[in-house]
């Protein structure tokens, strides 16, 4: 059996910055969100990490041991006649850690749970790629977004009873949603709580089930939804649409996670709020000066172009980049300038240039 320093790859004397960058590298790996990501082994990561990632927490797995430690978190019931040895729950006590509510694993130990309850369901959250184009990104565009997925039964409203009938109170848990269980142990009975597998937690069953979703309240289907993307976006951002992720009977629907991959631009680089391009001039050009159009997010501008102006000097177009993200202004344009060379001369050219050494 795995401990939990097994299952994050550490050494029992680890420090806790390792047994931090340790988690993190796995939960990024195996996270459920991820293409080949393993919700069982995200679970089991997160839940090592929440005992071994506190400090007093850890103390009390390393007195107690592993077998004996699982056995108590798994437990909703009292400890027995025996006792725990004096172990010390109260950091336990209705701590919520990353979705573990230690309140409802310990309530009746201290009486302070919130037994009967169980934690709200949620849908699975949805990630999609938003492809923008270098302009979209720099001024903001609205999309309809249209992602297959299981969406509110629009028949029955979720409540997977056809319509004109009603709902029954389940029989296999009474109504309560859960599914209770005494288990004796060594130190003493302990009392689990399970959802119950007949209703799946609700309580209530439909007395004649959907047509249209057959009992399940919900279907899967494609629905559009318009998303308003905010100007000055960066590629690789992330935007949150709460609640139109996939949907789930009885609880709230998860949220859809648009990841911004902006194309590139054919003329354009984009660092920050800042674009960056490259504008080629001629020699006499550099030497004599002149003014030339360079094209920027708002069109074409007259940008000069200092007597002597070497190879390589970058100038700046202020105010013409891209605008700040949520608040007002913009990035400047930057314009790398490069002399042009030519490889040919005239014979007059040529006579011109060769005076320039004497």
């Amino acid at each position: 059996m795995k401990d939990y320093y097994d299952i994050l790859g550490v050494q029992r004397n680890a420090s806790s910055d390792d047994i931090k960058r340790a988690f993190r590298k796995l939960a990024h790996q195996h996270h459920p969100d991820k293409e080949g990501g393993d919700a069982e082994k995200f679970k089991e990561l997160n839940r090592a990490y929440q005992t071994l990632g506190d400090e007093k927490k850890r103390a009390q797995y390393d007195q107690v041991g592993h077998s004996t430690y699982e056995q108590m978190s798994s437990s909703g019931g009292g400890p027995g006649a025996g006792g725990f040895g004096g172990f010390d729950f109260s950091g336990f006590r209705g701590g919520n850690a990353q979705g573990f509510d230690f309140g409802d694993i310990f309530g009746d130990i201290f009486g302070g749970g919130r037994s009967g309850r169980q934690a709200e369901k949620r849908g699975r959250h949805i990630e999609m790629d938003l492809p923008l184009t270098f302009e979209e990104a720099a001024f903001g565009v609205s999309r309809n977004i249209g992602p297959h997925r299981t969406v509110t039964c629009p028949d029955c409203e979720g409540t997977g009873a056809e319509k004109g009938t009603a709902l029954k109170s389940c029989t296999e848990c009474s109504g309560s949603g859960q599914i209770r269980t005494v288990q004796q142990t060594v130190i003493g009975n302990f009392q689990t709580m399970r959802v119950c597998p007949r209703c799946q937690g609700d309580g209530k069953l439909p007395e004649k089930p959907c047509h249209t979703c057959s009992g399940g309240g919900v279907v899967r289907r494609s629905k559009n939804v318009e998303v308003s993307i905010p100007a000055g976006i960066g590629d690789g951002e992330v935007l949150r649409v709460a609640g139109e992720g996939e949907a789930v009977k009885g609880g709230r629907s998860g949220d859809l996670y648009l990841t911004v991959r902006m194309r590139r631009h054919p003329k354009f680089e984009r660092n920050g709020f800042d674009v960056y391009s490259e504008e080629k001039i001629s020699f006499p050009q550099a030497a004599l000066g002149t003014k030339i159009d360079v094209n920027t997010l708002d069109g074409d501008v007259s940008l000069k172009i200092p007597v002597g102006t070497q190879s390589g000097t970058v100038m700046r177009l202020k105010s013409k980049g891209v605008p700040f993200l949520k608040r007002t202004g913009r990035g400047d344009h930057y314009v790398t300038v490069h002399v042009v060379v030519p490889t040919k001369l005239t014979r007059q050219q040529r006579k011109s240039l060769e005076g320039w050494d004497d």
